[in-house]
């Protein structure tokens, strides 16, 4: 099942997301036109984390369908199999840019376990993350199926929408500043810091989809009395 419904978040990434989206949408979206200097005209449609769709989450062949996204070239079963990232966020421009979005309120989200796929799976994964990584020219040994996979295999994915399918993808790493409850950093340094060791172990300073990947940072205390 590609839609995974869930509740009002109480703490956490999922919790300040599901605020921005619902609550201060044009404070994202804002952001985002900045980074990738979209004109003022450009409205971006946010379909999930909805809170009138249970605050839902969507992955697989759902997400693509939510976004009313054709894949052409190479449709997404034949580049990863069932069971691929959930989005935290998916967005729609009056353009048609595509956004995903990939949240976190502190720097231990930036680390995660390795993929448990099955035999099968994993060649498929293995064998998409490395066309990725060579397509970004990166030298590093660090096998991208193991620690930052959450990273990679969301990177790999934009890979496949923006490289081989010409799909206007954009890719954002939504970092929340001041999130006390979970002890996240308190201001955008720190955040930059972790990041920019991430980009090193994985050998990605700079790359082909650079332009397309969006860092965005936001303070927790502009949400807060919300929600």
């Amino acid at each position: 099942m590609g839609r995974i419904v869930e509740s009002k978040a109480s703490k956490g990434s999922q919790k300040w997301i599901q605020i921005l989206v619902n609550g201060f949408p044009e404070v994202f979206n804002q952001h985002i036109c900045r980074k990738i200097n979209l004109p003022d005209s450009e409205q971006i449609t946010w379909c999930s984390p909805i809170k009138d769709d249970d605050y839902s989450e969507y992955r697989d062949q759902d997400f693509l369908d939510l976004l009313d996204v054709d894949l052409p070239i190479i449709p997404l079963e034949e580049f990863w199999p069932t069971g691929g990232p959930v989005w935290d966020g998916l967005g729609k421009s009056s353009s048609g840019k595509i956004f995903l979005v990939e949240a976190k309120a502190h720097i231990n989200e930036i680390l995660s376990s390795g993929t448990g796929a099955g035999t099968k799976s994993k060649e498929l994964i293995d064998k998409s993350l490395q066309q990725t990584k060579q397509f970004l020219n990166s030298k590093s040994n660090h096998d991208w199926s193991s620690t930052f996979y959450q990273y990679t295999n969301r990177l790999a994915h934009l890979y496949l929408l923006r490289t081989v399918n010409k799909i206007p993808a954009y890719l954002v790493f939504l970092y929340f500043v001041n999130d006390t409850t979970m002890k996240g950093p308190r201001n955008v340094d720190e955040w930059e810091g972790a990041i920019k060791l991430l980009h090193a172990l994985l050998g990605i300073g700079r790359h082909k989809l650079k332009e397309y990947v969006i860092d965005v940072f936001i303070d927790v205390n502009e949400l807060k009395g919300a929600g």
